[in-house]
């Protein structure tokens, strides 16, 4: 078995690091393009004092004369802060302030990797303190977003800290165990995947690790401390607090996802008491945003947009009276609305099989 675990992990380090050049390479190549919004690195204290590395993006001509809605994006799982310089530049264009950071324990920020627990949601609030302090942006219009690592850090922030009104959560997750561990399965490739790439760029805490290990060794006895460290890290547990403090949440996801598989997305979706919005499209794991990341024309991205431009700058967009529910189809690739997640379902269509056959003539 421990021979078993260690080719897999190994394994999972190669396909990762594979990755992880090209999700770098996609990240730096937004930095060619000539841009006139100012772009700022620095370090930011989180939570316990750990810096985090971030950048900082800000509307061309700011002079802090004038407040702007103020956008926080947490990096995704084992990808640098770069990763979405292309989608805040288009963001600053449109008339934001985007915080960018790399979570700690990841590339050059301090700490361990937490995953999403309390320190990492505590070092989103911080972000936002640092941004409120540090930059011409407007305390009383704050979104977040993120692909992945970053979509659950983001879903978790806006439940913790009421100041988040906006969420666009992309790729991400809403219940940690029904993820991975759903019906008591190990769901080993999505495990060994996030272990590789944390392996590779970032430092794992004591805890992950056993944590990883007793989730390979299958062992039971540990399961009711595995599903309680899950939990705590799951939106679904947090979702009274979310739905009181009323962020407008938009989801999406991919149909096919294989880390975060998209049914948790809509369970979670239909417990959501104010604005939402779920998208669900062909794809696997994150692979629907991919090309917005090169600052590529997106149709995620381009709702993200849409979302906190209603949600946060008060535009007439249209988006708050579309049907909620969008599903993106892999044959027509047209979208088909619902009014909710049940509706997919309960959705009766005739299919005609053609003209009856003729009789044959006597």
């Amino acid at each position: 078995m421990g021979l078993h675990r260690k080719a897999l992990r190994t394994t999972a380090v190669g396909a990762v690091s594979a990755t992880l050049v090209a999700g770098t390479a996609l990240g730096l190549a937004p930095t060619a393009q000539a841009t006139p919004n100012p772009v700022r690195f620095v370090d930011i204290a989180g939570d316990g004092g750990t810096v985090l590395k971030a950048n900082v993006v800000t509307p061309a001509g700011a002079d802090g004369t004038r407040r702007y809605p103020l956008l926080v994006m947490p990096t995704s799982w084992g990808l640098p802060q770069v990763e979405y310089l292309a989608q805040a530049q288009q963001l600053a264009d449109s008339g934001y302030v985007v915080v960018t950071y790399n979570v700690r324990g990841f590339w050059q920020s301090g700490g361990e990797i937490e995953v999403a627990g309390p320190p990492d949601v505590a070092d989103a609030s911080k972000v936002i303190d640092w941004a409120l302090a540090n930059t011409p942006s407007d305390a009383g219009h704050i979104g977040m977003a993120g692909v992945s690592y970053g979509a659950g850090i983001s879903l978790l922030t806006a439940a913790q800290d009421k100041r988040v009104r906006a969420v666009a959560s992309l790729s991400g997750w809403a219940d940690l165990i029904g993820s991975i561990y759903a019906g008591r399965t190990q769901h080993v490739q999505a495990a060994a995947l996030l272990d590789g790439a944390s392996l590779v760029t970032g430092r794992q805490s004591a805890e992950l690790r056993q944590v990883f290990d007793d989730f390979y060794a299958s062992n039971l006895a540990k399961e009711p401390e595995l599903i309680a460290w899950g939990k705590k890290r799951s939106a679904v547990t947090y979702v009274d607090q979310l739905n009181k403090n009323g962020a407008a949440v938009m989801l999406a996801n991919a149909w096919g996802d294989t880390i975060f598989p998209p049914n948790q997305y809509a369970d979670f979706y239909e417990k959501l008491t104010g604005p939402k919005r779920l998208e669900m499209r062909p794809g696997d794991h994150a692979t629907a945003e991919l090309t917005g990341l090169f600052g590529l024309p997106n149709d995620v991205w381009k709702d993200t947009e849409r979302w906190f431009d209603h949600y946060l700058r008060g535009e007439d967009n249209g988006i708050d009276r579309e049907q909620p529910v969008q599903l993106k189809s892999r044959s027509s690739g047209g979208y088909e609305g619902y009014p909710d997640w049940k509706s997919v379902a309960a959705t009766d269509r005739k299919i005609a099989l053609g003209a009856p056959p003729r009789s044959a003539p006597t």
